[in-house]
């Protein structure tokens, strides 16, 4: 579609089927104070937060991270659509705790020892958040003992650990053998994820993985969840 066909669109004028399909275009473009503004119509013609949060801004980033596996879209493009959801999720999270919307469980995550990189550990903790988790994020270089206090405190049920580095994605492997030893592995979902990691990583370091859109791999010890 043309600049000059965009200038045209009046977001107010769409019916609702066609305002959610152009949020899903307005959020793949990073295009922040369209989405605000879709966001603000549906809540005026009486959609409940949860409801815009799932179908105009979850399935909208749905298709970023689609093709940014695909390697269709790069992470500066991937970062312009996450500002954009981000100020949509704005207009919504109060909006979602006054009306109860439903939790998917909770979540800590955090990047590892020795590593200050969290791009793309913040767009995973976005989209777990705008999927429904609560998140704890203990932001960067952190020791596996911030890892398993985060995870007793909150009564965790996802932990996910970030790095870019190949010189310390070694230390989820750390994380995970400590958790072992404690006798508390299985008591969680792991979700590891990286630049540098890749499927063999991610099932030498755990009994199970999934590959996920977002650079995210899951290690899970339960079978068929």
């Amino acid at each position: 579609m043309s600049d000059e066909q965009e200038d045209d669109i009046i977001l107010a004028e769409l019916d609702d089927d066609e305002l959610v399909l152009q949020m899903h275009d307005d959020l793949y473009d990073g295009l922040k104070e369209e989405i605000e503004e879709g966001v603000n119509i549906l809540l005026e013609r009486g959609w409940t937060p949860y409801r815009i949060l799932t179908e105009a801004l979850v399935a909208g980033m749905k298709v970023v991270g689609d093709d940014f596996r695909d390697g269709i879209l790069f992470v500066p493009e991937v970062l312009l659509a996450a500002n954009a959801m981000k100020a949509g999720m704005f207009i919504l999270k109060p909006l979602l705790v006054e009306t109860g919307a439903p939790k998917m469980g909770k979540m800590v995550i955090g990047t590892v020892k020795g590593d200050i990189h969290d791009i793309g550990k913040n767009l995973v903790a976005m989209m777990m958040e705008g999927a429904g988790f609560e998140i704890r994020d203990l932001g960067i270089n952190n020791p596996v003992e911030d890892y398993i206090a985060a995870l007793e405190e909150e009564n965790a049920d996802i932990l996910g650990m970030s790095a870019l580095l190949t010189t310390t994605m070694p230390y989820m492997k750390v994380v995970i053998d400590t958790m072992k030893e404690k006798g508390i592995r299985d008591d969680y979902i792991i979700l590891v994820g990286g630049a540098p990691l890749n499927e063999e990583f991610g099932r030498a370091i755990g009994p199970g993985y999934r590959h996920f859109p977002l650079p995210a791999r899951q290690c899970n010890p339960r079978p068929g969840c």
